[in-house]
């Protein structure tokens, strides 16, 4: 895929800061909560029948696709025709109690420390979505795609794609240190209060379909 060339404001930030915070913060997260990391590993493997992770393909910045890595939430149950039943019905008890904490998340602090991925940014989605963004859309992938973001903290699942997107590209004109201390801190409220992990009709989020 050709690269696509935007640029963003030259600031310290952005470039230096940024990027050595994210991996600091990561490696501290990551130690400190390593105890509880391979506690929710065990459990999950015994939920999905030993398969604590899945890895997934997913744009980054400039579009670079990467494996993003979590915990698996839901089971691979399949109905009498071998299509894999809804999320609702695939998803686990422990896989719920994961998702509600935002502990799901965790494993993402790999790819922090890798490079692939930022502590705060926009939210990795689907590879398949991307013939399907407007060039405002597009702008999303600016920047390295984060753990949590602006959209997260104004919504996550329970907002509509056309709202995260407008949120999303906000984001990267306005990405200052500032903004991001006061998403981490939203981040932390909104675990806290289990608010937005779902939509008003799903489990998860509905499929982007485009033209939003």
């Amino acid at each position: 895929m050709a690269e696509i060339k935007r640029s963003l404001p030259s600031t310290l930030y952005i470039h230096l800061v940024k990027p050595l915070g994210d991996l600091v913060v990561a490696l501290i997260v990551f130690s400190v909560l390593s105890p509880l990391f391979l506690v929710l590993v065990v459990l999950l493997a015994i939920a999905n029948d030993g398969k604590p992770f899945f890895f997934q393909p997913r744009p980054g910045k400039r579009e670079k696709i990467f494996k993003v890595v979590k915990f698996k939430t839901m089971n691979d149950k399949k109905d009498k025709d071998g299509n894999l039943l809804s999320d609702a019905e695939r998803l686990t008890s422990i896989g719920s109690f994961i998702r509600k904490t935002s502990l799901d998340e965790l494993p993402q602090m790999i790819n922090v420390i890798k490079g692939d991925m930022s502590i705060v940014g926009p939210r990795p989605l689907l590879v398949e979505y991307l013939p399907l963004y407007s060039e405002t859309q597009k702008h999303r992938h600016d920047v390295k795609p984060g753990i949590t973001g602006w959209a997260q903290t104004n919504g996550r699942n329970a907002i509509g794609w056309k709202q995260k997107f407008e949120l999303d590209v906000w984001y990267v004109e306005h990405i200052s240190f500032v903004l991001d201390f006061k998403i981490l801190l939203r981040t932390v409220s909104k675990v806290f209060k289990s608010e937005g992990i779902s939509s008003d009709t799903s489990a998860t989020m509905e499929k982007f379909k485009g033209e939003c």
